[in-house]
């Protein structure tokens, strides 16, 4: 944000603007108005032509004023998750023949003609649209994460919404992935878009994409403190002062919209103990690791059916179809696998289910979001690992009775553990889905349960894989992305910007008594070497230079690092791993590796020292100083 005197200034300026609109440069006195000139009011349309850059001046220099936008921000998501609810819960009634209050992973009986030939066919529609995006709209949609860490929150609304299009198909014609992607991704994308509307400076517009994200999180899951947390951990990277009101406010207002327009929508009535026994905290943090372990399998096994469906020559049109056809099989077995799965995971927490229909229902749910990920279907395994999850841990419980130890184990809170414990595994954010159960439930006690497997969870995953499902997506891709810090300043940081172009070139055929009257000592500590036809031929340095002059030779006889070389459009990273495999301390910039024209010089201390600068700027910018 802007100092103190910077928003005072701006603040007049603003409204020395807001008074010219409104009629003149001043309000004249009464008794001023004798001689006062005539003064002409400016007409409406020139009033509307500046007030777009007067919302953008108070935007960028009052915070109250971007908390403002943060709230338009959350309110437009809450409608976009509202409206996106609805299609698909209306296309599960229509296309599975379903009462007004059914939901369809919530069904008993399903009819057989529906389940498989909805998915099936709804998977040849899928194909066909990802054959005629590809062709007709092949630009590639930036996720929330990546726009952050990449991109400074720079998203296209265009590319998001055709990601949203795809992701509410696949949801409505029963494939087993969930609308959260989509929520956060058209969420994401609205605040984008109103951040470059309003030309906010980069940390604010990743802030908006944060918000954005924590808007529509909190609008499908009706708890503003989830959508908060989930915007802090996964989609701004940090948590800070400056940024609590913004995202905090942006939660509220789309909490709000759904309780309005959806309140039926979001009911969660789960009873838990009042407290917790302390012996079954041993037994909770084993089922975090438990989680953690089910959580990397899930996200293996997306991979493998991926590849698996990649290698088997099957066309990129017809594997959706053929993707749906499996899960509408295993749907005939048990339709808790369709779709994302919110109503099943109400009746699974308090079903008492056998330890073998429990352990059906798992291998079920994880093949069918498998299959339909690894088939092309778009979508996310938010609700999935939260549905996996609650029945991991039942599952749990259930086995450490017949062993004898689960004296102080509730099934429903091993359920509830387990839920959040294999959510953090896949999606990250331990305090977000911590705060999920809270929420949720309103116990505190299974709150801390759930902090403490949360925890060993996330440390789990991190020690022994490294990556989120959505990390994972982007190691694959070849992205080097582990969460949504910033870190795409370090591809604007670039050597073109940073070198001295200043440079003297030297023909390597110069005789090194020539070389040492026109550089004496202290006038340049390197010079760069080229030869005859004008090419970068290495590093000379100039005080060995002056040592060597007692055995006369050419310049080209003293050269150093002839092969190492930096071009322009390296990043800060890619040049300080060229300085330490090269071993120097500075090195040349050419034009390209075959013209070898010579067109600057930079060094490792100034490198660091330009990166170092950078790393403070942004922490400061973080912490809100």
């Amino acid at each position: 944000m802007a100092s103190t005197p910077g928003v005072a200034f701006l603040g007049w300026a603003v409204g020395s603007r807001v008074s010219a609109f409104l009629g003149g440069k001043a309000v004249p006195r009464e008794s001023d108005e004798a001689d006062a000139p005539v003064r002409h009011k400016r007409p409406f349309n020139e009033w509307l032509l500046h007030l777009p850059a007067t919302f953008r001046a108070l935007v960028r220099s009052d915070e109250l004023w971007l908390v403002l936008l943060a709230a338009l921000v959350g309110l437009l998501a809450g409608l976009s998750v509202t409206a996106m609810t609805t299609v698909t819960q209306f296309a599960h009634r229509v296309l599975f023949q379903l009462d007004t209050r059914e939901r369809l992973s919530g069904q008993v009986d399903i009819n057989t003609l529906s389940v498989l030939l909805v998915p099936s066919l709804g998977g040849l529609l899928v194909g066909a649209l990802a054959v005629a995006v590809a062709k007709w709209w092949p630009r590639r949609a930036v996720d929330p994460i990546e726009a952050n860490a990449l991109y400074g929150g720079r998203m296209s609304l265009n590319d998001s919404l055709v990601v949203v299009g795809q992701t509410m198909l696949s949801n409505a014609v029963g494939a087993s992935v969930g609308l959260e992607a989509g929520y956060t991704q058209l969420g994401a994308a609205i605040a984008s878009r109103f951040g470059r509307l309003f030309r906010v400076r980069r940390n604010d517009l990743r802030l908006l994409v944060g918000c954005g994200a924590a808007g529509a999180i909190a609008a499908a899951f009706n708890a503003p403190l989830t959508g908060a947390f989930y915007a802090f951990e996964l989609v701004i990277g940090t948590y800070a002062i400056a940024t609590l009101a913004p995202v905090v406010v942006s939660s509220i207002a789309a909490v709000m919209v759904v309780r309005v327009l959806i309140p039926d929508e979001y009911e969660f009535a789960v009873r838990v103990p009042t407290a917790i026994e302390a012996g079954a905290f041993p037994a909770i943090l084993l089922l975090g690791v438990v989680c953690a372990l089910g959580g990397i399998l899930i996200m293996r096994g997306v991979t493998l059916t991926e590849t698996a469906f990649r290698r088997s020559g099957v066309p990129v049109w017809l594997r959706p179809a053929i993707g749906g056809l499996v899960v509408g099989v295993l749907a005939l077995i048990s339709p808790q696998v369709l779709s994302s799965g919110h109503a099943a995971l109400e009746v699974s927490l308090q079903a008492p289910y056998s330890l073998g229909h429990i352990a059906l229902l798992m291998v079920l749910k994880a093949v069918a979001s498998a299959v339909s990920l690894g088939a092309g279907f778009r979508g996310g395994l938010f609700f999935a690992s939260l549905f996996l999850g609650a029945l991991l841990g039942k599952l749990f419980a259930a086995g450490m009775t017949l062993i004898g130890v689960g004296a102080y184990l509730s099934p429903i809170v091993c359920a509830l553990v387990g839920m959040s414990g294999l959510a953090v595994a896949v999606v990250g954010g331990p305090l977000t889905m911590a705060l999920l159960t809270l929420e949720s439930t309103g116990s505190l006690p299974l709150t801390v349960a759930v902090v403490a497997a949360a925890v060993i969870s996330s440390l789990t995953v991190r020690r022994t894989f490294g990556y989120s499902f959505t990390t994972w997506r982007f190691h694959l891709r070849g992205e080097a992305i582990r969460s949504a810090v910033d870190v795409g300043w370090m591809r604007t940081l670039s050597v073109g910007r940073m070198m001295r172009r200043e440079v003297r070139t030297f023909r390597s055929d110069t005789a090194l008594t020539a070389f040492c009257r026109d550089m004496p000592l202290g006038s340049a500590s390197r010079v760069a070497v080229v030869d005859d036809r004008g090419r970068y031929a290495g590093i000379v340095q100039v005080p060995e230079a002056h040592g060597a002059l007692d055995t006369p030779g050419r310049l080209g006889e003293l050269v150093h690092n002839a092969a190492d070389m930096l071009l322009p459009q390296m990043t800060i990273k890619d040049a300080v791993s060229k300085f330490e495999t090269a071993e120097a301390d500075a090195l040349v910039v050419v034009d390209g590796t075959e013209t070898r024209r010579v067109i600057g010089i930079l060094t490792e201390q100034h490198a660091l020292r330009r990166y170092s600068e950078e790393l403070d700027r942004r922490r400061r910018e973080l912490s809100g100083e």
